[in-house]
């Protein structure tokens, strides 16, 4: 044998799989997607509808779903091995929780406004209220003016309760602790996990029936704060246990005392995450229905007062009138649904807002200050470059 002659390699060649970055974009797999949708539709509807004895489209979707994921993974795992495999199968199911959860979202508000939209269009909806109105009356009388003021008097009752005495306790388990600590973390975590009933029958007992007080916005207003106290807890104890340590170190180091490092350096800095959570208590109880039902009563007429008489809200609008059999009661009742929706979404907007800046960054109400003293202390020959330049 010559040395010319060289040695040929009969084994196999393996395949050069395509490359594979963990936590990519599934776009990256665009193709891969559609075509393992598109097979599995047809091989689910091969097999549902024509070879198997099924029926329904739910079922058809559940099926259809879990087809996509085997075909997919297969075809991951030929391309880029299994470790790419898990990682775009955990990517699709995140990707298809979240759309899920859209899905839903958007149904259930596009249901509400193709039922609410009637009584929209008549402006006499948001201008009066349901005092000379009838069940059999069209939708040019009547409105939800009382329900609406019911529900910001009632909300802002309970807020101006729930949110010092939720914060403070927030305070207390992350700033000051000790033995009380455990107690009161367990009494939060108890009053979070009982239902919103517990609290209207709790006002109820306590202030209706023991004391002698009537049904009115201020007792259903109590029930609110009830709902709100331990959203309010656990959300602003865990903003503030976000606040790093160093801040407070800086701050005792400069001889600051501890409510003044509380007040100055904690709660600025855990303003955004403590906004979050207000505005978590308030979508939670501006929604309530079961204690405000217990508590509130029920008035067809404006009644500004919380302690004196019974007070619409816009839940016990919508309970009321969306049992009726008439269709201008149940449009009625869509539209305060749409109403409350929207109150809640300027809600979020507006704490959103007053939240500011990420945690540890300074608003742009905080930058323009500082930089206006920046440029108030400096030289004057400095201070005219920088005008120059802004």
């Amino acid at each position: 044998m010559s040395t010319t002659d060289t040695a040929v390699d009969l084994r196999p060649v393996k395949p050069v799989r395509g490359r594979f970055r963990p936590g990519g974009d599934l776009r990256e797999d665009l193709f891969s997607l559609i075509g393992a949708g598109v097979a599995a539709l047809a091989l689910v509807w091969i097999l549902y509808t024509r070879l198997l004895p099924f029926s329904g489209a739910f079922g058809f979707a559940v099926c259809w779903y879990l087809a996509f994921l085997v075909l997919y993974a297969i075809i991951v795992t030929h391309e880029h091995g299994r470790l790419a495999a898990t990682d775009r199968l955990v990517s699709v199911l995140v990707h298809s929780a979240g759309a899920l959860a859209v899905t839903v979202l958007a149904v259930i508000l596009g249901f509400t406004v193709a039922r609410g939209a009637t009584a929209f269009t008549h402006s006499n909806f948001f201008t009066q209220t349901m005092a000379e109105t009838g069940p059999l009356d069209p939708l040019t009388s009547g409105g939800v003016l009382h329900a609406v003021v019911g529900s910001l008097i009632q909300l802002g009752i309970g807020v101006s309760i729930a949110v010092p005495l939720g914060i403070a306790t927030a305070l207390f388990l992350v700033e000051v602790g000790g033995r009380l600590a455990r107690p009161v973390r367990l009494i939060v975590d108890t009053m979070s996990a009982l239902p919103s009933v517990l609290a209207g029958l709790f006002i109820l007992a306590a202030f209706i029936i023991t004391l002698g007080f009537e049904r009115s916005g201020f007792a259903a207003a109590l029930a609110i704060a009830v709902m709100m106290v331990p959203i309010v807890t656990r959300a602003s104890e865990v903003v503030l246990r976000l606040v790093p340590g160093g801040l407070r170190e800086a701050a005792y180091a400069l001889g600051a005392g501890q409510w003044q490092v509380v007040w100055r350096v904690v709660l600025p800095t855990a303003r955004p995450g403590l906004a979050t959570g207000i505005v978590l208590a308030m979508a939670r109880g501006v929604g309530e229905t079961a204690p405000v039902l217990l508590t509130a009563g029920f008035a067809r007429g404006m009644n500004a007062d919380p302690t004196a008489g019974p007070m619409t809200n816009l839940p016990l609008y919508i309970y009321n009138y969306v049992k009726y059999p008439q269709p201008d009661m149940v449009s009625r009742a869509f539209g305060a649904a749409l109403v409350l929706a929207i109150v809640v979404l300027v809600l979020f907007t507006v704490a959103r807002l007053l939240g500011g800046a990420a945690p540890g960054q300074m608003s742009r109400r905080a930058r323009r200050r500082l930089a206006a003293e920046e440029r108030a202390a400096a030289p004057l020959p400095q201070r005219l470059t920088t005008e120059e330049t802004e």
